[in-house]
C-alpha cells in the first residue's frame, strides 16, 4: 500500500495557490477544494465542479473569502493509496477533456521514431537507438516546428529514407494532439495507475498538464503521468487509441496551481520536472528534463488545441507530452525499461508538488464507474445543481 503525507506531495511554496477534488465522506460525493494552511476547503458552494471554477474569471480574488473546512489534506492520505479516513484524492479535473500532445521534445521524439522502426519489439530499440540518435539528435536540437529550418531537416532525412511520421507531428507546423482519456477518467496522486496486461514494453510519461478555460485562457498547471504502451503504438501508430486509453492510465495532480503574481506560464516554461520509478525487484531510476527544452510554446499547443475550429465548452486539461521516455535496462542487456507490477512512480517539480502513484494491471485496478451522469445525479441529491 503507497503511504503518502501531504508534505510530501504540496509544492515548496507555502503561498502557492492549490486547487484540487476530493470524495468527502461527510459531503457523500466529490467536491472541488482549495488547499489553505493544511486545509482543504470545500469550494462546493462557488462551484460544484472545477470545470466551473476555472470559468470564473475573478476566480483568484473570490479564493481570498472564507469557506467550510472539509479537515486536513492528511485525513484524505492516511489510510494509503491516495485514500483517508476523511475520504480520497480525485485527479483536480471533472468535466473537461482530458487532451494530450505528443512529440514535443526532442529526445520523447526520437524514442517514438525507434518504437515505430523497432516494430514494438524492445529487444531492437538498442540497436536502432544508436543508429539514429546522433543523426536526429544532432539535426533536431533548437530547431523550431514549422520553421523554414524544420523544413530543410525534414528534406534531407527525406533524401536519406530518415522521416517518419513522428517527425512530422514533431517539427512540421501541426501539433500531435489527441484525446488521453474522457472526461472523469483520470485518477489522482495516491492512486494506483493501470498498464494494459498484454504490454510487455511500457512506461511512464512525466509531463505538465495545463487547465485551459473554454475561452482559451489557460489558467493553472498541474502534473501528469501519461502511461503509454510502447509495444503497442510501435506496432503501428493507429494503435493510439489502444496504447494510450485504458482503465486508470491517466494520472493528474495533485493539484492544479493556478496562475497569480507568483506563478505564471512563464514559469511553467522553466520548470524542473523529476521522475523517479522504484521497484519490489530493487530497481530503481531516477531521471529529470527541463520544460525549456519544449519544441513548441506551451501556449501555441494550447492554441492549437483549442480555438474556432474546435471548441470545448468544458474547457480541457492539457498534458504537454514527455520530455523524455525511460531506457535504462531492467530485465536484461538491450531490453530497456519496461514496468513491473507495484512499481512507484514519482513526477516531481517543486513548483507542483508530487504526483505519486502505483503500478497495476488495468484489469486488477477498480473499474471506473463514477463518469459525468453519476456526477450530475450525486450533485443533484446534494441540492449543488
Amino acid at each position: 500500500m503507497l503511504a503518502l503525507t501531504a508534505a510530501q506531495i504540496l509544492p515548496d511554496d507555502p503561498q502557492a495557490l492549490l486547487i484540487g477534488r476530493v470524495w468527502s465522506d461527510a459531503q457523500g460525493g466529490p467536491c472541488p477544494v482549495l488547499y489553505r494552511q493544511g486545509q482543504l476547503l470545500d469550494l462546493s458552494r462557488l462551484s460544484p465542479t472545477t470545470s466551473g471554477l476555472m470559468e470564473r474569471e475573478t476566480l483568484v480574488t473570490d479564493l481570498t473569502a472564507d469557506f467550510p473546512a472539509l479537515g486536513p489534506l492528511d485525513g484524505f492520505l492516511d489510510q494509503g493509496d491516495g485514500t483517508g479516513t476523511l475520504g480520497r484524492l480525485l485527479a483536480p479535473c471533472d468535466l473537461q477533456p482530458i487532451k494530450a500532445a505528443g512529440v514535443t521534445f526532442a529526445g520523447s521524439m526520437i524514442e517514438r521514431v525507434i518504437e515505430e522502426r523497432a516494430k514494438g519489439d524492445p529487444a531492437r530499440a538498442d540497436a536502432i537507438r544508436q543508429d539514429l540518435a546522433g543523426l536526429l539528435g544532432g539535426s533536431l536540437r533548437g530547431v523550431r516546428p514549422g520553421s523554414e529550418a524544420a523544413a530543410a531537416v525534414k528534406a534531407r532525412l527525406q533524401d536519406a529514407g530518415m522521416w517518419s511520421q513522428y517527425l512530422e507531428v514533431g517539427i512540421g507546423p501541426d501539433a500531435e494532439v489527441f484525446t488521453k482519456a474522457p472526461p472523469m477518467a483520470a485518477v489522482g496522486c495516491g492512486a494506483q495507475i493501470g498498464v494494459h496486461p498484454a504490454s510487455s514494453w511500457n512506461n511512464p510519461e512525466p509531463e505538465v498538464v495545463l487547465a485551459i478555460t473554454s475561452q482559451g485562457r489557460i489558467v493553472g498547471a498541474t502534473l501528469g503521468n501519461d502511461v503509454n504502451l510502447r509495444d503497442v503504438e510501435g506496432r503501428s501508430a493507429l494503435l493510439l487509441g489502444k496504447a494510450k486509453d485504458n482503465n486508470a492510465s491517466a494520472a493528474i495532480g495533485p493539484f492544479i496551481r493556478l496562475f497569480d503574481d507568483r506563478f505564471t506560464l512563464a514559469t511553467v516554461e522553466t520548470l524542473h520536472v523529476g521522475l523517479e520509478v522504484s521497484g519490489d525487484d530493487g530497481f530503481h531510476l531516477s531521471d529529470h528534463s527541463d520544460m525549456g527544452q519544449i519544441s513548441r510554446p506551451p501556449a501555441e499547443i494550447a492554441a492549437q488545441t483549442l480555438n474556432r475550429n474546435h471548441q470545448y465548452p468544458d474547457g480541457v486539461v492539457l498534458y504537454l507530452g514527455t520530455m523524455f521516455a525511460p531506457t535504462k535496462d531492467r530485465d536484461g542487456p538491450g531490453q530497456g525499461f519496461t514496468h513491473h507490477r507495484g512499481d512507484r512512480v514519482t513526477i516531481s517539480s517543486p513548483a507542483l508538488g508530487r504526483l505519486v502513484n502505483t503500478v497495476h494491471p488495468c484489469d486488477q485496478i477498480a473499474p471506473w464507474t463514477f463518469g459525468t451522469r453519476a456526477l450530475m445525479e450525486n450533485l443533484a441529491r446534494r441540492g449543488l445543481l
